[in-house]
């Protein structure tokens, strides 16, 4: 196996089941010098699991600007680092990134080596889009908040992918009913590559009257996927330019009005004609 001295090296952990974890992670964190972590006493046992006895640095969103160049420091004297989080791939809704981000300003050589990801494991298993998706991380834990941040999201045409507590997953379904609309289809992917691992397809109505009345639901580990909205007719009109054009079409003739609307909106005059001529004609 290659090993690179005097650089970072960003590890994947098993985000459960503990056969995820490949050979080259287990042998690269036994020969680097420290292994930065985001508890010691989690990532203690998954270390003792394994024979690595390498010595550990605690790194986590409490202290990881103050702490990041010292811990560059060791290999810019010599030494060879490594980035684990808890469980899946480090820097996504993990710490890391500071720590990465300096490396690189640097010019230290940061290595990833790739591995579970709890986002991407569950997505490959949902039957949602995979094309195109976009991760959000964790939501608010703030109702008032979080159902801000699905407003903003509300017409996104991507496949959504959140994490999500088990203590919240009852009222951010509840919240995604509410603005995403009931019959949004969704996934719930709960506790991947573990004994109870389970993953669940519905409506977001089905998926958080399931969670409502089954409290098991409500443990563990949870990844959170709905689909994205239907993506907009290219032939419908902006709801603003037919407002534009219909106070147009009271005052002047259609050609008129769809010039005047067009440079008005920034649609096209053509496309503003033809709408022009179905309202006409709708009105009859």
């Amino acid at each position: 196996m290659d090993f690179h001295k005097q650089c970072l090296y960003v590890v994947a952990t098993p985000i459960g089941n503990l056969g995820d974890f490949s050979s080259r992670a287990v042998e690269v964190l036994r020969r680097v010098d420290l292994i930065a972590v985001e508890d010691t006493r989690h990532s203690g046992r998954l270390l003792q699991h394994f024979a690595i006895k390498t010595p550990m640095q605690a790194l986590h969103e409490h202290n990881e600007r103050k702490l990041a160049a010292s811990l560059l420091q060791n290999i810019e004297e010599g030494r060879t680092l490594a980035l684990i989080s808890d469980a899946g791939t480090p820097l996504l809704s993990d710490p890391g990134y500071h720590l990465v981000r300096l490396a690189r300003e640097k010019g230290i050589r940061v290595i990833p080596l790739p591995g579970a990801c709890a986002a991407v494991t569950a997505l490959s298993a949902a039957g949602l889009p995979t094309d195109h998706f976009r991760f959000d991380g964790f939501l608010s834990a703030k109702s008032g908040a979080r159902r801000q941040q699905l407003e903003a999201l509300k017409q996104e045409t991507l496949t959504l992918v959140f994490y999500e507590s088990p203590h919240r997953i009852k009222e951010t379904l509840s919240d995604m009913q509410a603005i995403l609309g009931s019959q949004r289809q969704a996934v719930l992917a709960r506790e991947l590559t573990k004994t109870f691992e389970t993953i669940r397809s519905g409506t977001l109505a089905e998926l958080s009257q399931w969670v409502a009345e089954d409290a098991n639901q409500r443990k563990g580990e949870i990844v959170l996927l709905v689909q994205g909205a239907p993506a907009a007719d290219p032939d419908d009109l902006d709801p603003e330019a037919e407002r534009v054009l219909k106070i147009l079409l009271q005052e002047l003739p259609l050609k008129q009005a769809a010039t005047l609307a067009a440079e008005i909106t920034g649609v096209r005059k053509k496309k503003l004609y033809a709408r022009g001529l179905e309202l006409k004609q709708a009105g009859d």
